[in-house]
């Protein structure tokens, strides 16, 4: 395990038993959880998108907060739903956020998961053409958007500009080398981690895929990730990819912890429909003493295929506690499977 990172949901509701009661708290507690992390020593700060929720949605305004007040921890999504995504707009953003924080920007990207309207990227103003899908409109978006990210030019300059252009077509402004290379897509079958591999972009596994085998959430995870690795090579990309898995996982140390997690029946995978036709495997959640945690993560095929983990934190009871599981995480547990 090369990486840990967190993954926050951002989410907010006005109950006096959150700590996050408002889009305000969602917001300005997640950088300050990122600043924390970093100086825990954490790898990665990443934030996950839904509309039409009390959570985080709109990511590049965050983004770019989070890489001003840090310096060395990267910082992403996982995921932006493409079918809501202006795809040129959002290479600008992406642009704009990944130079703000130089560099540190790794971005997921994905089809989406049901959400909380229907059909939400409609009053977004997308609508897939004739007889195609959503995840057809959201791959369509997701391949215009990195061809725009390789900085080549494209459209047609003005004669009489208002200000002088380079020679040639113009590309989108700014233009941030090498974001390109770090664009993440969550799979959620093993069809789609092949496809993304073959369009360059690294692998993102959550705890949810499809369930396509019957066996148990890790082994599929770790499978899907090979057929990744396998298509990669075959496509003949000339660098590394990366891959990432994310688990809740905590690590009981203190009498808080076993209060809110170590009661909790989550040990084993859940099986659900994600829509109609289908079947997902949800994966379980890890709550033990360190040394017992050890144990059962050394046995988790996902994690031990994956260079990355993010750790979901339970954003709404505050920066402190949730600073405190991942330091937990780093100090009592990531040493014993490899980390640094």
């Amino acid at each position: 395990m090369k990486k840990i990172g967190f993954l926050s949901f951002g989410h907010w509701t006005p109950s006096h038993q959150s700590q996050t009661r408002s889009a305000s708290d969602a917001l300005l507690q997640s950088i300050d959880l990122a600043v924390a992390a970093e100086e825990l020593g954490a790898d990665g700060a990443y934030f996950r998108v839904h509309h039409f929720a009390r959570q985080l949605a709109s990511p590049f305004p965050l983004l770019a907060a989070v890489g001003a007040k840090t310096s060395r921890i990267e910082i992403g999504t996982a995921v932006i739903d493409m079918r809501y995504e202006n795809p040129l707009y959002m290479a600008e953003d992406a642009g704009a956020a990944d130079i703000i924080a130089a560099g540190r920007l790794q971005l997921g990207i994905s089809r989406g998961s049901p959400e909380q309207v229907i059909d939400g990227w409609r009053y977004f103003g997308y609508i897939p053409p004739e007889g195609q899908t959503d995840a057809d409109m959201a791959r369509h978006h997701t391949q215009v958007f990195l061809d725009v990210l390789r900085g080549e030019g494209f459209a047609k300059p003005n004669p009489r500009p208002m200000f002088p252009n380079p020679p040639g077509p113009l590309r989108l402004e700014p233009h941030s080398e090498g974001l390109r290379e770090r664009i993440w897509w969550g799979a959620s079958s093993n069809a789609t981690a092949k496809w993304a591999a073959e369009l360059g972009m690294n692998l993102q596994s959550s705890t949810l895929k499809n369930d396509e085998t019957g066996e148990p959430f890790h082994i599929q995870q770790a499978a899907q990730i090979r057929v990744f690795r396998e298509a990669w090579k075959a496509a003949g990309h000339q660098r590394e990819p990366r891959v990432s898995v994310s688990r809740s996982i905590f690590a009981l140390v203190s009498d808080r912890d076993r209060a809110y997690f170590g009661q909790g029946d989550e040990g084993q995978d859940q099986i659900g429909f994600i829509d109609e036709n289908t079947r997902a495997i949800f994966g379980r959640s890890y709550a033990a003493e360190p040394d017992a945690l050890i144990g059962q993560l050394a046995k988790d095929e996902a994690i031990a295929e994956a260079d990355t983990l993010l750790l979901t934190v339970p954003n709404q009871l505050g920066v402190d506690y949730n600073a405190h599981v991942i330091e937990a995480i780093l100090s009592h547990v990531a040493p014993a499977l490899g980390w640094r």
